[in-house]
């Protein structure tokens, strides 16, 4: 096997998706946590979009973190994507639905205006609603079999388990078998070891730190 270096963040969600596909697979590796906002001059050189997370596989290096779980599916056991072509390029699909929901979370978390947070709750309830009909009886995203997706979609639940601390956005309110898959994605060993224990706080000093409606939200019931 060759020698597999991580370059990463703490609580960047598509470091945690390789990160998981890495411990399904026991596949030995190297993490080496960087801050984004002082980037070392290596990292600058090797990654070509200044964006984590970067493998290093022996003296060669890949980007995205799509790429990396698809590189990492294909050479080493066992597979998380289905053998089936067209259940697999319905899977490669539903990630991407995954890093949609990321895309508003982003926004969730950081946006000032109390309007655009509301719009944005109510956008991650709709795809939460449309995820529902596709999810079959559990417990993972299509059955028995751990796969990509739900590699993929472990990271972004984790943002909810930090947001239950202080409050419940509804988002989940129409989905019983999101909550299912949520749940049994929380007690598998590889979601729960993608983050360090201190993630939660991480996280919380991070929105703190973007005086988002989010954060003043988290202030009021601290109160």
């Amino acid at each position: 096997m060759p020698k597999l270096h991580l370059v990463s963040h703490e609580i960047c969600p598509y470091v945690q998706r390789a990160v998981i596909a890495l411990i399904e697979k026991n596949a030995p590796f190297e993490r080496t946590n960087i801050d984004l906002d002082n980037k070392p001059d290596w990292f600058s050189k090797t990654s070509p979009l200044g964006k984590v997370p970067l493998l290093q596989v022996d003296n060669e290096v890949i980007f995205e973190s799509a790429v990396i779980c698809e590189y990492l599916d294909e050479t080493i056991a066992p597979r998380l994507h289905p053998d089936d072509p067209l259940k697999r390029a319905q899977h490669r699909a539903w990630i991407e639905f995954g890093s949609a929901i990321l895309g508003t979370i982003w926004e969730f978390n950081t946006t000032k205006a109390a309007e655009v947070f509301e719009a944005k709750r109510m956008e991650l309830q709709s795809r939460f609603e449309m995820l529902e009909n596709a999810l079959q009886d559990g417990p993972y995203f299509a059955g028995k079999n751990f796969s990509l997706v739900d590699a993929a979609f472990g990271p972004i639940f984790r943002y909810f388990d930090v947001y239950d601390g202080f409050a419940d956005f509804g988002v989940f309110a129409n989905t019983p078998k999101v909550r299912a898959w949520r749940q049994a994605l929380a007690m598998r060993p590889s979601v729960r070891n993608a983050v360090a224990a201190d993630y939660p706080q991480k996280l919380m000093n991070f929105i703190k730190s973007r005086d988002s409606e989010l954060s003043r939200r988290i202030a009021a019931a601290a109160q």
